[in-house]
């Protein structure tokens, strides 16, 4: 079955694969979106996507039964408010280090008493309804990126902030601050208890925990430490691995698969 509300999904204890939106096109994203993605997600940090190309794919995915979110540049009220007007059902913000980053992300995200978001939401009254704005703070998911050793030791302030809905583990960059090499399938062990104590801690709290993998194998690792969804690669990784697969097998030699962004 599809999912229709996220947060109720995860509340009941379902899981999900999330597919990850870094080519600048509609047309890959609707492939995506029907290959079978529980939820998807649009890059407009580390993908090849601007505003106006989110807006579309945005468009495209959401005539498709999954939850569309985005990740946005970076924690920048002008950018954040202006995905969420764009109808997006959710986002995911880099570099959440501190509980006042938080907050400033909360601030932008939520419309008040809880936070302080322009009321405008041009195209999300279209998509969600006339009660867009009555509803969103409950109903947009709003996930800190959890990506540093900074980060790490300010976890249990991060998730302590109202309107915090959960977090979204960025492994490479973990790894990155940890003082190991970055890659979406960390075999280091430091790395490894990090991303399960970052499920553990969230879990405790009663947030939502997501994660970035290189790998369907992963994946399943993930769901057993306890997070409440994982994104497989991006369409760009998934692409060019299917490419080098492809050609391998014609010319009998190995691929050369990557795991990385």
């Amino acid at each position: 079955m599809p999912i229709t509300d996220l947060k109720d999904h995860f509340t009941l204890g379902g899981t999900a694969v999330n597919g990850w939106c870094a080519i600048p096109s509609p047309i890959t994203a609707e492939i995506l979106g029907r290959a079978g993605f529980d939820m998807v997600t649009v890059d407009l940090q580390h993908g090849l996507i601007d505003y106006q190309m989110a807006l579309t794919m945005c468009q495209v995915l959401q005539g498709l039964p999954a939850p569309v979110l985005c990740r946005v540049p970076w924690n920048e009220p002008g950018i954040i408010m202006k995905c969420l007007d764009a109808g997006f059902t959710g986002l995911i913000c880099p570099m959440i280090n501190t509980k006042e980053d938080a907050r400033r992300l909360v601030e932008a995200a939520r419309y008040a008493p809880v936070g302080g978001r322009s009321f405008g939401p041009t195209r999300a009254n279209m998509v969600h309804g006339a009660t867009y704005a009555r509803n969103a703070n409950e109903k947009v998911l709003v996930l800190a990126m959890i990506e540093t050793r900074e980060a790490l030791s300010n976890l249990d302030a991060i998730l302590g902030v109202d309107g915090i809905d959960g977090v979204y583990v960025g492994p490479s960059d973990l790894g990155l601050s940890l003082g190991y090499e970055p890659t979406l399938e960390p075999t280091e062990a430091a790395v490894i208890e990090a991303i399960a104590e970052i499920a553990a801690r969230t879990r405790a709290a009663g947030l939502i925990a997501g994660v970035h993998t290189g790998s369907a194998t992963m994946i399943k690792a993930m769901f057993e430490r306890g997070f409440h969804f994982a994104s497989l690669l991006t369409d760009a990784r998934l692409f060019t691995n299917a490419l080098a697969k492809s050609l391998a097998e014609v010319r009998d030699t190995t691929a050369q698969v990557v795991s990385g962004y």
